[in-house]
């Protein structure tokens, strides 16, 4: 009985480990493509916050928010949020920038 609560317990690590790593790439994708939209150099792409809960369609899942930074000129420095549940965008907050 012991054994099989170690899979288990071994099953779900790997299995949330493989779940943030795909909503980190897709938080990527969707940050490299708001800077082309923008028309603007993406630097950086950072987890801010990241936690369980319900999502807007009721099944549980993981609620993220991404900061990633980006320049438009390469000396200035602007941050945008992407709000995510599980690997799709909900929102995206873009501060005003220098273009």
């Amino acid at each position: 009985m012991a054994s099989l609560w170690t899979f288990i317990l071994i099953g779900s690590v790997i299995y949330l480990f493989w779940l943030n790593r795909k909503i980190a790439e897709a938080a990527n994708l969707h940050a490299k493509r708001q800077s082309e939209q923008l028309q603007v150099q993406l630097m950086s792409v950072a987890c801010s916050k990241r936690r369980f809960g319900f999502l807007k369609n009721g099944k549980p899942g993981v609620k993220s928010e991404f900061i990633f930074e980006f320049s438009s000129d390469g000396e200035n420095a602007y941050q945008g949020t992407l709000i995510m549940e599980n690997e799709f965008l909900q929102r995206v907050i873009i501060p005003p920038h220098k273009i």
